[in-house]
């Protein structure tokens, strides 16, 4: 009898702490981060969002805690509910959404506002995996093949570049194209997609609203609307190139203390944290989250089921995207639009929706080691 291994024993003998860990510690740098850059503002209110980021915090552990215990084969049964619900909170927006910074893309949901785009993003990776695996295809995908999660993918995406979220929208296509490129499709496809995109993109500049048309130009010229456009882009490198190599110190950071730089506790918390800690600061978190984004990678490679594999590959892709155009975008690499810096930016909807992605690849790593 002493020789068998119960099932509690054995969840925690094949948990992945260290993921979990990794994820904490990013958690906490959040805080901290989110607390120096508002350290010294006039308002009571931005200076204790870092309280209400702890809170975030806790009510993620929460819902982390419950995906991680049901079983995923069970999300899998519920995915088409889910995504309609999904939609409909989608939908809801546009009736009785809260405008925030001239978009309309929140509900008020018990003193809280939540972005339903963020948390439609799990749904959606759920649903496409779901899709691809009832198909049981031997081989590479088709065009056929491709048609049915793509259509469920147009959905969300018409709704949400509508609010206007063009950001969080192209994020819709691009996790189910990295899913759909997992899963396998055929060479030409690819080659097709990628000559017909070439071919569109000098035409797709045309159907860009103006204020999207002038991001891309101050990629290309910052200095040409130094108070304007390409004041944010300026001030982030700014900070950045400030902070040398080892930092100016934490907390001790002037570029945000001195109120130049906008959107610091959201979209470019990152000046701020290279500001504080420098080039190698930067770098060991850079290496830090390599490590995480390597933990995904392995649950990828070794979950039990193509539905647990394809799901932690959408995860993967959402998180590693947003970290890479997040970085790209402080450093005046790309576009700037609302992409938060997972797990660092202040925002609960997008702090959720990463924690929930943790808990259903916690939950799909432990699940291989299960019997039956």
């Amino acid at each position: 009898m002493s020789d068998i291994e119960l099932p509690e024993h054995r969840f925690l003998r094949n948990f992945d702490f260290m993921l979990l860990a990794i994820t904490l510690t990013l958690c906490a740098l959040g805080v901290t981060v989110i607390y120096s850059s508002n350290l010294q503002s006039d308002s009571e209110f931005m200076r204790s969002l870092y309280i209400r980021q702890l809170y975030w915090v806790g009510i993620s552990l929460v819902a982390m805690s419950i995906v991680i215990w049901i079983d995923y084969r069970l999300i899998e049964r519920m995915a088409y509910p889910l995504y309609f619900f999904g939609v409909g909170c989608l939908a809801a927006v546009g009736f009785s959404g809260r405008v925030i910074g001239g978009s309309q893309r929140w509900l008020s949901v018990g003193g809280f506002n939540i972005q339903s785009s963020e948390i439609m993003k799990i749904i959606l990776i759920i649903l496409i995996a779901r899709i691809f695996d009832d198909m049981r295809k031997e081989g590479d995908l088709g065009v056929l093949d491709l048609a049915k999660p793509l259509i469920f993918t147009l959905i969300p995406f018409a709704i949400v570049a509508r609010q206007p979220d063009l950001g969080t929208a192209m994020i819709f296509i691009i996790v189910f194209g990295c899913m759909a490129f997992f899963n396998g499709i055929q060479r030409r496809i690819i080659i097709w997609t990628a000559g017909i995109s070439a071919f569109l993109a000098p035409v797709s500049w045309f159907m860009l609203k103006p204020y999207q048309q002038e991001r891309i130009l101050t990629i290309l010229n910052p200095d040409a609307d130094p108070m304007g456009h390409g004041y944010q882009m300026i001030q982030s490198k700014i900070a950045i190139g400030s902070g040398g190599l080892w930092g100016k110190g934490i907390f001790e950071g002037t570029q945000s203390k001195l109120n130049f730089l906008p959107a610091k506790h959201t979209d470019f918390i990152f000046s701020v944290f290279a500001e504080e800690a420098g080039f190698v600061g930067a770098m060991i978190f850079i290496t830090i989250f390599f490590f995480f984004l390597m933990r995904l990678l392995e649950i990828v490679l070794h979950a039990r089921d193509k539905f647990g594999s394809l799901v932690v590959a959408g995860i993967l892709c959402m998180i590693t995207f947003n970290f890479f155009y997040n970085l790209g975008m402080t450093l005046g690499l790309f576009p700037i639009v609302g992409i938060p810096l997972p797990f660092i930016s202040y925002g609960g909807s997008s702090l959720l929706t990463n924690f929930l992605g943790i808990g259903l690849a916690l939950n799909i790593s432990v699940s291989r080691y299960k019997l039956g």
